[in-house]
């Protein structure tokens, strides 16, 4: 074969490579199930609003599409649906830049609520099973929107005369599904009465409409389309909904990563100076894939110094400055 021919060759191919490359959509993959009324009550608000027609069927899940977003329907459990990011991608070609779920919050308190929040169990040890998806040792890279749909949420809720019945909160990181995806859950609580409510359903329709610029207008919540506020929030210790954290995020507007409450972070003192547990995984994982997750952003740990023991304090002080990962105090994020 001639040189020219072979360089000719060449060039086809990469130009057919570039082409390729190129034509591959970047979409957001919004998922619901109808086994949660929770789920499927927002999703059908959802369709209601003008711009969606029926896409391609990923396996038996029927899916909807309406700009560079595509809903997907399905009747099993969230949490259980492992890899449906990397399933779309086989199946149709395009990449899903980030996977939002719909989904129930159940809580004691029984108290209804409109949360947010990361997801995995980067706290499990390989030999435990994952009560809720997931697998041990992992943690979804955070959905960058989560922060500023937290103040969008709150916005709807409350022009929509929701509060203050409905909290709105964001939760810690817990559960699953699998994903490599930036992901995120919207949840509407915390018992049946309140899955079903059409008002709520409809709040959390609106919030993804706006939050995804459905409506026509700039998306919410897109770190590409920073204007220069590149501080991250990485909660370590407090409770469930994480309250110490979520003031600093909601009085300054913050990007939000991982939040992980104490009972994710497991320390055993074994008198030996040596703090035992699975807590230095946890963290390190959280931290990773939040800097994945906000390319060139500055991830500061701000710790809910008021939920440790001294000794557990110093030991995450010590990992951390171990780890050249920086703490932030609620100074900083200003």
């Amino acid at each position: 074969m001639s040189s020219f021919l072979t360089r000719r060759l060449s060039l086809t191919s990469n130009i057919l490579t570039f082409s390729r490359t190129k034509v591959r959509p970047m979409v957001t993959l919004v998922v619901a199930t109808t086994l949660d009324p929770a789920s499927i009550g927002p999703a059908s608000a959802l369709l209601s609003m003008p711009g969606w027609h029926p896409g391609p069927f990923l396996q038996e899940m029927a899916s909807f599409v309406n700009k560079d977003v595509r809903l997907l329907k399905h009747d099993y459990s969230n949490v259980r649906e492992d890899h449906l990011d990397k399933r779309w991608e086989a199946a149709t070609g395009e990449v899903v830049d980030e996977v939002i779920f719909l989904s129930r919050h159940t809580a004691s308190s029984k108290r209804p609520a409109l949360t947010i929040h990361p997801i995995g169990v980067p706290h499990l040890r390989d030999d435990e099973v994952p009560p809720a998806g997931g697998k041990p040792g992992w943690a979804a890279p955070p959905n960058p929107r989560m922060g500023p749909w937290l103040q969008l949420l709150k916005a709807i809720a409350e022009s929509h005369n929701l509060t203050p019945e409905f909290e709105v909160t964001l939760e810690a990181t817990h559960h699953g599904p699998v994903t490599d995806s930036p992901t995120m859950f919207v949840e509407i609580g915390s018992t049946e009465e309140y899955w079903k409510r059409q008002d709520a359903a409809q709040a959390i329709a609106l919030l993804v409409w706006k939050g995804l610029g459905l409506d026509g207008g700039v998306p919410i919540g897109d770190w590409r389309r920073n204007t220069g506020k590149n501080k991250i929030l990485l909660g370590v210790g407090g409770g469930h909904y994480v309250p110490r954290h979520m003031d600093i995020v909601l009085k300054n507007d913050l990007w939000v990563g991982h939040l992980l409450s104490g009972y994710s972070l497991p320390m055993e003192d074994n008198g030996d100076g040596v703090v035992a547990g699975t807590w230095r995984e946890a963290i390190k994982v959280a931290y990773e894939v939040t800097k994945e997750a906000f390319p060139g952003g500055e991830v500061l740990v701000h710790l809910d110094q008021k939920s440790f023991k001294s000794w557990q304090k110093n030991a995450i002080l010590d990992f951390l400055k171990e780890q050249n990962m920086n703490v932030g105090k609620p100074t900083d994020f200003c």
